[in-house]
């Protein structure tokens, strides 16, 4: 695949570095997590901020000392920007990644990538219609433990992988309420409440695919209907009476997953990897800690959140989702600067949320075993 990059260059300290401009798109209840990041890069040169929202847009180029904005997405794929990081609504990320590479701008989108197969579809072929680098920003990716595993499995410690339990567990009460009502702002309604657990399953299938370097090809889920619930129903846009979903898959490498995703549950809240098991040795993880175990013993362990060299203007501060924010937008960045494939490609990407849609209609089919569409491995370049 070809790969297109307007590249600029910047002299510093009598040399020259390379360098891209970037456009922050979304300034809601995330998108402004990362501005400080981008800010510091030293590899950015140029940051622009876009927003519909005048209040927001005015807000945070005062805060941060910027003076570009742009108030829509046409005007700011209109520019001669490089990249653009849309952080907006989720079920806008994939029409608008496919609107941003078309305009010749390569696109960083919060996750999920999609919100649909078919849009699964759209993604994939953008990218390889236009040669633009697309990065999604999956947390999950460089959480601590996630970095742990991987390095356990390029060293062969785990074996031949056996199975995998990962779970995202997040109660409405913790905020979910209003990030809906904020995410649809003047057209909120009765009609737009609920959603679907299974959509948004990305904090939990990274840890196992990107470990496991394997995909989904098939799952069995059922649904947990919360009684009387008044959020999740079925007369809502999203047709859904499930607050809670589980899915058993099976996987490329013979393994199998299981994934959790709970809106209705007594917990504080985890984004995490349970446990991964193999012939040889396993991880588990708990509100306790992290553990590795073989088959004669067992250790706690201290996953780092220091896992990958970062520009030193980024180390002070990782961001958050286990450090992981500082790590996204470095990845993006250098991706972009080198003409790179990023490692959460769109291939990576859509294996991430593919699998939860297929999932959601096996819970409504009362945990039909369906096959899961999937869109090869990334190309070599």
């Amino acid at each position: 695949m070809h790969l297109n990059l307007r590249r600029n260059t910047l002299s510093r300290e009598g040399g020259t570095q390379m360098s891209i401009s970037v456009g922050m798109v979304g300034l809601g209840m995330f998108g402004p997590a990362f501005i400080q990041s981008y800010q510091s890069h030293p590899d950015v040169h140029r940051l622009a901020l876009c927003d519909l929202r005048e209040d927001r847009l005015a807000k945070y180029a005062k805060q941060f000392e910027i003076t570009e904005t742009y108030s829509s997405l046409d005007d700011i794929c209109k520019s001669d920007l490089d990249a653009l990081v849309i952080i907006t609504q989720h079920w806008m990320h994939a029409p608008q990644a496919v609107q941003a590479m078309e305009s010749g701008k390569h696109v960083y989108t919060a996750v999920p990538a999609a919100a649909s197969l078919d849009e699964c579809e759209a993604l994939v072929r953008t990218v390889e219609r236009t040669g633009m680098i697309y990065m999604n920003g999956e947390t999950s990716y460089f959480r601590p433990e996630t970095a742990f595993c991987r390095q356990k499995a390029a060293e062969g410690a785990f074996g031949e992988f056996v199975h995998c339990r990962a779970e995202y567990f997040h109660d409405m009460s913790h905020g979910l309420y209003d990030v809906a009502k904020n995410r649809w702002g003047a057209q909120w309604g009765r009609d737009k409440m609920g959603g679907i657990p299974m959509y948004y399953p990305t904090h939990s299938t990274c840890f196992p695919i990107s470990v496991m370097k394997a995909y989904a090809t098939s799952v069995s889920a059922q649904g947990y209907v919360y009684p009387n619930d008044d959020w999740f129903r079925t007369d809502t846009i999203h047709k859904n009476p499930f607050s809670n979903e589980v899915g058993l898959f099976t996987m490329s490498n013979g393994s199998t997953m299981q994934i959790c995703e709970f809106r209705r549950i007594g917990h504080p809240g985890s984004e995490r990897v349970s446990g991964i098991y193999g012939t040889e040795g396993s991880y588990e993880q708990s509100l306790a800690g992290s553990v590795w175990a073989g088959k004669h013993g067992r250790e706690i362990v201290e996953p780092s959140r220091s896992h990958e060299d970062l520009p030193e203007a980024l180390t002070a501060d990782l961001g958050g989702h286990g450090g992981s924010h500082a790590y996204l937008v470095h990845e993006f960045v250098d991706a972009v600067n080198r003409q790179r494939l990023p490692r959460v490609n769109v291939w990576e990407a859509v294996r991430y949320c593919a699998p939860g849609f297929v999932a959601h209609e096996s819970a409504l089919r009362d945990g039909e075993l369906l096959p899961i569409p999937d869109w090869g491995d990334a190309p070599e370049t």
